[in-house]
């Protein structure tokens, strides 16, 4: 409710009960058809007035949230993603964007803001009413850039409150045919023996294939240098081509520039083999122990968003990704569904900012 000129008491009556004195408030919602009749024990006739205003207009917050949550969507609802066309937050937001049409009997739109390191169209997103009406298609880049940019005009966990994730998926490191690496531990050796001599390619600062990169050197303390790029295409395409070394990518993007041998597969960045490339082995498995680093996706609302709203979109994107077709789908493209409630969400989001935190800082990485 933003304010008590929307309600109106219709009715202040003071009634015997076995209780004590019981007030009876009988008030009217603009939202609500029907009166709302509201008892409220109230032990101290002296206080009922100034108590019962109070709690009157208490309830009606309440009521005004959950009735607001159960109209919600009467319009259209946006789902801004802050990266490009194409790209896995692209595709499977309008998945989520398609079925959540489908159950709520409103439009899901897919407006896509990219620019900044995924920063203007967040920004959008956190200058929006919490309404329930303007939502974030987000990705662990945001919870690198936590760290990375100080100066971002919002804060993750300060202007927006996490609903639900949607999947992750592993990422693949591969070099240019003709680097002389036919695995991981030969492309280790090959760094270790010139420091800061190999090269790797992202779509970027801050996304998810730099900061694979970056854990790569920490953890196998090694310095192969960060050659950012303004896309995934035009990395993949100075791989492929010779120009830069090695890059992390996405499993589906490379697997068929593997098996026509365009570049070579060294190692899967998730904690087990992918299901779609089986032969090649994981990073932790190569020698690189402890590694794991994948591309997550999530979905977040302006902070102040009603529970209720979050709760419910929470409650429809886990029928989603818990959906058997979508899962075996989405499993058949290398990527894993998630389903987390919104407090195992929150938590999630929160250590995945501490881990970056930690490689963004013992790495030096930054945003020029």
């Amino acid at each position: 409710m933003n304010g008590t000129s929307k309600w109106r008491i219709l009715t202040l009556d003071v009634r015997p009960t076995g209780y004590a004195n019981a007030v009876l408030y009988r008030c009217r919602s603009p939202h609500v058809k029907d009166v709302q009749e509201v008892q409220v024990i109230q032990s101290l006739r002296s206080h009922f007035k100034a108590l019962g205003l109070g709690v009157c207009f208490w309830i009606l917050t309440l009521t005004a949230s959950t009735v607001a949550a159960q109209e919600w969507p009467s319009r259209s609802v946006k789902l801004i993603v802050p990266f490009a066309t194409g790209g896995s937050a692209d595709v499977f937001g309008r998945i989520i964007a398609q079925r959540l049409q489908d159950a709520l009997g409103q439009g899901f739109v897919v407006e896509n803001r990219p620019g900044a390191g995924a920063i203007i169209g967040t920004d959008a997103v956190a200058k929006s009413a919490p309404d329930g009406y303007t939502l974030l298609v987000m990705s662990n880049t945001h919870t690198v850039n936590e760290s990375l940019i100080a100066n971002k005009p919002f804060q993750l966990l300060r202007d927006f409150v996490p609903i639900a994730p949607i999947n992750f998926s592993d990422l693949v490191l591969v070099t240019r045919p003709n680097l002389g690496a036919n695995s991981l531990q030969d492309l280790l050796r090959m760094a270790r023996s010139k420091p800061g001599g190999l090269t790797y390619a992202s779509s970027g600062p801050g996304t998810p294939y730099h900061m694979a990169g970056e854990l790569l050197n920490h953890l196998a303390g090694v310095r192969i240098l960060h050659v950012p790029y303004k896309g995934s295409a035009q990395a993949r395409t100075d791989v492929l081509g010779g120009q830069v070394d090695m890059m992390f990518d996405a499993i589906p993007t490379m697997v068929e520039q593997v098996k026509g041998s365009k570049v070579k597969a060294m190692a899967t960045s998730g904690k087990s083999r992918s299901s779609i490339m089986p032969d090649t082995p994981t990073l932790d498995e190569g020698g690189v122990s402890g590694y794991e680093a994948t591309i997550w996706l999530g979905v977040m609302a302006p902070k102040g968003t009603p529970a209720a709203i979050v709760n419910r979109l929470n409650a429809e994107i886990r029928k989603i990704t818990g959906n058997a077709d979508i899962r075996r789908a989405w499993s058949q493209q290398g990527s894993t569904a998630m389903s987390m409630s919104v407090e195992e969400f929150n938590k999630y989001v929160v250590d995945d900012i501490a881990k970056w935190a930690q490689i963004v800082k013992v790495s030096g990485a930054k945003v020029d």
